[in-house]
């Protein structure tokens, strides 16, 4: 059977390792496991993962942070396999980055559609070019093939994953009304879990980072009964 990628396993409990791994090399993938998270972004600097199914309640660091760490310095997927299934939690979870997020316990084959998912995303991401493509609106400069923000003054401005998918999807449909529905189809993937709440979490976070005021927004404008619009000129750089 060949080889469909190479997986990294990162959970302190050796029976969820155990079934894991049983499923993965099952279906036709590599695997590594590694009960703590302090090797692996090494490994994944190293180059050849090409996805992490990732706990937080690792015995060293914070899973949230690890995947933070992970997605600010590579394209890997991380999908988090969690024991937290409150809604606050999967929010985070996909706000820092997550590819996806499943909850303790969970079903072979939901895992199996889900690695599978994310994997086909992953193939059609971009390579990084040279000539990068950047969207400018008052003085702020948002890079779609590095995903990096700059502000006015030239400062690089740390935004999560969704953060910068959210302002992405904004960017490129300047003064248009959309709504919450739109958002989050220009924000995930069909086969990737949505919910409604985390667009107004993700905007309120935005705001605070870009506009002058967050209390009074110039930039991205709530539209009452119908959605928000971003109200700025953007330009090509």
């Amino acid at each position: 059977m060949a080889v469909k990628g190479k997986i990294l396993i990162v959970d302190d409990d050796p029976d969820v390792c155990d079934i894991v791994s049983l499923i993965l090399m099952e279906s036709g993938y590599e695997v590594q496991v590694f009960n703590n998270g302090s090797r692996v972004v090494e490994v994944v600097e190293n180059g050849g993962i090409d996805l992490i199914i990732l706990d937080l309640g690792l015995p060293d660091i914070d899973g949230l942070t690890l995947t933070r760490i992970l997605k600010g310095q590579s394209q890997v997927g991380v999908i988090i396999l969690s024991g937290r299934g409150e809604m606050t939690e999967k929010i985070v979870g996909l706000e820092v980055g997550a590819d996806d997020y499943i909850t303790k316990p969970f079903e072979p084959r939901e895992l199996l559609a889900r690695v599978r998912s994310v994997l086909r995303r992953l193939e059609t991401l971009p390579e990084v070019k040279s000539n990068s493509e950047t969207l400018v609106f008052e003085g702020w400069r948002l890079d779609t093939v590095v995903r990096s923000l700059t502000s006015p003054e030239g400062e690089s401005v740390t935004i999560s994953s969704g953060e910068y998918n959210l302002l992405k999807a904004f960017v490129e449909r300047p003064n248009r009304v959309l709504s919450r529905d739109q958002l989050l189809d220009y924000t995930h993937d069909l086969d990737a879990p949505a919910f409604d709440r985390s667009v107004d979490v993700q905007i309120a976070r935005l705001r605070k980072k870009i506009e002058p005021s967050a209390d009074s927004p110039k930039f991205i404008k709530t539209v009452r009964n119908a959605g928000y619009i971003f109200s700025v000129k953007v330009t090509h750089g």
